[in-house]
């Protein structure tokens, strides 16, 4: 079936006539797309006999404890995930050894753009891209632009403080964040966004303490364990444009495909 998208902003998004959110409600982008495939999902639990059909529709983006419960149930029988070989995992360490020393830290500092509900995601991504042009501009040539930058834009608290995170090791913030400010040798204004679940980071590496090198077969599970994620998520995100090649999709845009794809 054909995945349909509108750009009228007051219409209602919805999952084979199932309305995502109320009439008049502006979501993000990214909150409307969460939404969507949950209702995938839902919908196929409900279809393969996990979930009562008369299970509500989900209220504002949360889904009754039932509705968890059986998606967790369907993707567990429907991703396959093979095991990593132990070739790929010293192939995944040897390309990655940053990700496996041990005491890693960097002094750095942000400026958030924070990704809420109703936020023009557009928007906030060229002021973000824009600040980020601009302290790299005066990187090293002007000490406090990055700090008065942070204190008038950052949607941190940390911001008051010139947007001083202190030092971070990785058990100190975020996955994804750790993993673009550890790791690497850069110093200075990144020369990218970094992207978590709080929104749009403008990030300076002031300093680094390097780890401590990890023997291959001492991180050999947790290296296993981050390819078998690796290899969840591209299955996960496979099977939901399937869903969505098969469904009636109106108002948020999804990829979708019309056959299943080799996982």
């Amino acid at each position: 079936m054909t995945t349909i998208t509108r750009d009228t902003p007051q219409a209602v998004a919805s999952v084979n006539g199932l309305p995502l959110h109320k009439a008049g409600e502006v979501l993000a982008d990214e909150e409307l797309r969460q939404r969507a495939c949950t209702e995938l999902l839902r919908q196929a639990a409900i279809r393969d006999g996990l979930l009562d059909a008369a299970d509500p529709a989900p209220a504002n983006g949360v889904s009754s404890d039932a509705a968890s419960e059986a998606i967790e149930a369907w993707l567990e029988r429907e991703l396959q995930i093979p095991e990593p070989s132990d070739d790929a995992c010293r192939r995944h360490f040897d390309a990655h050894p940053g990700r496996y020393q041990t005491g890693e830290r960097a002094r750095v500092r942000h400026i958030l753009f924070a990704v809420t509900p109703g936020v023009d995601v557009v928007a906030l991504r060229n002021r973000a891209e824009a600040c980020l042009l601009d302290v790299r501009c005066h990187d090293g040539t002007e000490a406090e632009g990055f700090a008065r930058a942070a204190r008038e834009l950052s949607n941190c608290p940390s911001g008051a403080d010139g947007g001083a995170l202190g030092w971070l090791a990785a058990a100190d913030c975020a996955p994804e964040f750790a993993r673009e400010i550890l790791g690497h040798a850069e110093i200075g204004v990144l020369p990218r966004l970094v992207h978590s679940r709080f929104g749009l980071h403008v990030v300076e590496v002031l300093e680094r303490l390097p780890g401590t090198a990890q023997a291959f077969e001492t991180v050999h599970g947790s290296v296993r364990m981050a390819l078998r994620q690796q290899s969840w998520v591209t299955a996960l995100r496979q099977c939901l444009q399937v869903l969505a090649g098969q469904a009636r999709i109106e108002g948020v845009a999804l990829d979708a495909a019309e056959t299943p794809l080799v996982q």
